[in-house]
């Protein structure tokens, strides 16, 4: 009785260690496509406009009232020590290496990984995916390439567009609401950035990217049979991508900013 939750736990790790071993693979055989012929264009091209122009609104509106929330807190924070006027260099330093990133991340994994192992789900339930491999086309490559090359390449844009629109949003709580002066608090914004805290913030959108459209896929092409199967498969790429992310957030940020 004393070992019984030693093995639970210890069939518990055995099995996340498998599942993760598992993805890993998968993600080796993917990117390995990338690499080799054949190429499919519109696939690609779809993707592009699926996980990139489409997640644009729900990416922008979580940045403006991320940024503008961001904006008050600092300044109710900073008021006990009179340090109001780091308002501005704050709300763009965290935007862009964190808030940025992450939120945008993560909102993209709620939108895309849930619709790709939706519909990669759907297909293999309805065996369109067997299809793919009597017509000879490899459902690796066809399926899951285009949209890790997608939104590999996609989601730093959706980054750097959301780092603007929250700082943005800083800048009209700071002016509108704090009383801020507008000139002085764009000097303060563009003297307090640097060029690596832009590109850190890039390049976490490229890995998330991949970690959402990896996600997707591989629940979607291991989805069970039947309404159900591709419910939890839709559920469980949306839970992986989230924790990955912020996992992925964690390493990515020791891995810069760590002195």
């Amino acid at each position: 009785m004393l070992l019984s939750p030693l093995a639970v736990l210890g069939r518990a790790t055995l099995a996340a260690l498998a599942v993760l071993g598992r993805i890993t693979l998968y993600a080796g055989r993917a990117v390995s496509h990338l690499l080799r012929p054949p190429f499919y264009g519109r696939e690609f091209l779809s993707a592009l406009v699926s996980i990139g122009w489409l997640s644009l609104p729900v990416v922008g509106l979580t940045a403006l009232f991320t940024g503008g929330a961001l904006a008050l807190q600092i300044y109710s924070g900073g008021a006990r020590f009179n340090a109001e006027a780091v308002v501005p260099s704050i709300v763009a330093i965290g935007m862009v290496r964190e808030l940025g990133p992450v939120l945008g991340g993560l909102m993209v994994a709620a939108r895309v990984a849930s619709s790709i192992a939706a519909e990669i789900g759907t297909m293999k339930v309805t065996e369109q995916i067997d299809a793919l491999v009597t017509l000879s086309t490899n459902p690796m490559k066809y399926l899951t390439a285009p949209r890790l090359l997608a939104a590999t390449l996609v989601v730093p844009l959706l980054v750097a567009v959301g780092d603007s629109i929250g700082i943005f949003g800083g800048y009209l709580v700071g002016v509108n609401k704090l009383g801020f002066n507008p000139a002085t608090y764009l000097k303060n914004t563009a003297d307090y950035l640097e060029p690596w805290d832009v590109t850190s913030g890039l390049i976490k959108g490229a890995v998330f990217g991949f970690i959402v459209a990896l996600m997707g896929c591989y629940y979607g092409m291991n989805s069970a049979r039947g309404a159900q199967g591709v419910g939890r498969a839709t559920k469980g790429a949306v839970e992986a991508a989230s924790v990955l992310i912020l996992a992925a957030n964690f390493l990515l940020t020791a891995l810069f900013f760590s002195q």
